[in-house]
């Protein structure tokens, strides 16, 4: 393994100093306003006070970014962010046009609900986990059961602090074992490799998978969001994945510890009563006509997504590891914007659509080159042996996920609409305000949800998100807040072992954890006989499917890159349906940019950048330049 050099920074040395004497405003406080971290750790109820404050910096993820958006999947090839031409000095807009630098980013700008300025909040919290790792063995303790736990959580929370630093900085950093004095002479610390700090992350996980108080699932209200065993193996499951992919693994060949780790996870979780979503449970979902989708398979996975996980010895929802507090069905912000008559928020790629399947199986394009144009991608390379798609009927017969997570053109919906149809709206004309039901039609021109380059209510890209949103949800059926993000869950880990079980060569294993997620919603089986390398394709493209606007794009076509390439053929240029409604009634579909190319996609944009006045401290102090490459 590889260790970095030595590196100092006063910035993290005055983060340090503001925390270590410091808790929260839940504590009680001496006259003067401060309280010393050993009268903390002498009293019960402030010590458990002080791992509160240690769960503070969890980022909430989901549709919680500013303003209203999701983040990493507006800025990868999966959607494109309605904001990014009404608000260009929004994230989206600033990365679009590539008006970032490392003194301007969206990591050193926006924090809300913990999404951004993850530097300076990740080695806060990092270093409050620490503090309270060093003083919680020794502390005034009522419960002996409580000290194990609570340190458990602690081992974990660092776990996920690293864990949200290396997916978003994917570079060495500091490992903090202890916590050290703002006295100390920090020149000496030392920043391991990318691989060191997944190591230490999975030692954190196996710190708290050894503790018999730590729970493997929540089974109460009143505790929910504390961390459990379940969490550590997800979090060790996604991290050796991230440490052997060519992105990270500097070399070296570490598929066969990340497919090992990835199935004792599974393994585990599942020995723990963790299990896929795989039917429908709800009336809401089962016997409501105004549902609009076509099976039961597309049925659960709307489902899945638009409920929460309950805290229950048996819950129905046995597959979700973690949820945050992020709302995730706001349908003033997200979805079809009509609705509400304010902003769509993520339109769904073209890129996204072509990614799923038809129902025999065979993927649309060809995986290996999708686009015979391999940057701008208006001339898709069709898979020969797809015969079920058509490209002027392009939304039959496909995976029932796609319609489970996608509004496209001509599909359904009931809700409330708050506007009267006018007799440019052909296929909804005439019809008052109210709740009712319309067809989304996405074409060009038509006024309410017709594709539009600069309107926010609309759609850029002739689609609308519909994984997250209740399918009713609207002005008299009020749903804010009800669906909250999923941000760990089993799909996940099992799409984990598949990929790291191919990349070691255990084919039939990488076989039989990529066709339980395809099984659960009646998709068939991968053909038998693939090459490795076309497995591994396959399982890329199931990985697109399953976990589509969840956050994991993002990070996954980054991984995939070596260090020395760029984003130019999966981010540069986004593409449309560009729809014409035809006089007979008919439509012609064509592909075309969704508006100019993306200036996002150049080598440096596969990691974020170090706040640039800490690598600023850092050059002075030692000389060296710690910034990652191309900032």
């Amino acid at each position: 393994m590889k260790n970095n050099m030595i590196i100092k920074t006063r910035g993290l040395a005055l983060l340090l100093m503001l925390f270590l004497f410091s808790c929260s405003d839940i504590l009680d406080r001496a006259p003067d306003g401060k309280i010393s971290i050993e009268e903390v750790f002498r009293d019960d109820e402030k010590t458990a006070a002080y791992l509160n404050t240690c769960y503070n910096y969890i980022p909430t993820e989901g549709h919680r970014y500013y303003f209203y958006m999701r983040g990493p999947v507006d800025w990868c090839d999966e959607a494109w962010d309605t904001d990014a031409e009404a608000e260009t000095w929004i994230t989206s807009g600033q990365l679009y046009s590539g008006n970032v630098s490392a003194a301007s980013h969206f990591n050193t700008q926006w924090s809300e609900a913990g999404n951004g300025n993850y530097w300076a909040r990740m080695w806060t919290a990092i270093r409050k986990c620490s503090v309270f790792l060093d003083n919680i063995d020794n502390a005034n303790v009522k419960s002996e059961a409580n000290r194990a736990r609570w340190k458990a959580e602690a081992h974990l929370l660092r776990a996920y602090y690293y864990m949200v630093l290396l997916k978003f900085f994917g570079t060495g950093l500091p490992i903090e074992r202890t916590a050290p004095s703002y006295t100390d002479d920090f020149s000496t610390t030392e920043r391991g490799s990318y691989y060191d700090v997944v190591q230490f992350i999975i030692e954190d996980c196996d710190a708290a998978l050894s503790s018999p108080e730590l729970p493997w699932r929540i089974t109460s209200g009143a505790e929910a969001f504390r961390f459990t065993k379940a969490i550590a193996e997800t979090i060790k499951s996604r991290m050796s994945l991230y440490a052997a992919s060519p992105l990270y693994n500097e070399e070296e060949n570490h598929w066969e510890e990340a497919y090992q780790i990835s199935k004792q996870a599974l393994a585990n979780l599942r020995s723990n009563g963790y299990a896929l979503y795989d039917k429908v449970n709800f009336p809401s979902w089962k016997d409501n006509q105004d549902v609009h989708l076509p099976n039961d398979a597309a049925k659960l996975f709307n489902e899945y997504f638009c409920s929460n996980m309950a805290f229950d010895s048996n819950p129905t929802d046995k597959e979700t590891i973690y949820q945050t507090n992020a709302g995730q069905d706001w349908i003033m912000t997200e979805g079809i914007g009509a609705v509400m008559g304010y902003k769509s928020g993520s339109c769904p790629s073209q890129e996204t659509v072509d990614c799923f399947e038809t129902t025999d199986g065979q993927p649309v394009l060809n995986l290996a080159k999708p686009y015979i144009d391999e940057v701008t991608h208006l001339i898709p390379n069709f898979n020969p042996a797809n015969t079920l798609y058509d490209e002027q009927d392009p939304y039959a017969n496909r995976d029932p996920r796609f319609y489970a997570s996608i509004y496209y053109n001509g599909s359904k919906r009931t809700c409330y609409w708050i506007f009267d149809e006018t007799s440019e709206s052909v296929e909804n004309f005439p019809a008052s305000k109210g709740y009712r039901t319309r067809i989304v039609a996405t074409w060009e021109g038509e006024p309410q949800t017709g594709r539009s380059p600069i309107t926010r209510k609309a759609t850029r890209t002739g689609y609308f998100l519909r994984k997250f949103l209740h399918p009713n949800s609207g002005q008299e059926i009020v749903t804010t807040g009800h669906a909250y993000a999923k941000v760990m869950r089993l799909g996940e880990v099992y799409l984990n072992l598949a990929e790291a079980a191919a990349e070691a060569g255990h084919l039939q294993e990488a076989y039989d954890a990529v066709n339980a997620i395809r099984g659960r919603v009646n998709m068939p089986p991968l053909p038998t006989g693939l090459s490795k390398e076309e497995l591994i394709l396959r399982i890329r493209n199931e990985r697109r499917v399953e976990l589509a606007f969840e956050a994991h794009r993002y990070f996954d076509v980054r991984r995939w890159l070596k260090p020395t390439d760029d984003l130019e053929k999966t981010d540069r240029w986004i593409t449309a349906a560009h729809i014409t409604r035809n006089s007979d009634g008919s439509y012609t579909y064509e592909r075309g940019p969704v508006s100019k190319e993306r200036l996002c996609y150049q080598n440096k944009f596969l990691k974020f950048p170090i706040p640039l006045n800490e690598v600023n401290i850092m050059l002075a102090l030692t000389g060296d330049n710690w910034q990652n490459p191309g900032w």
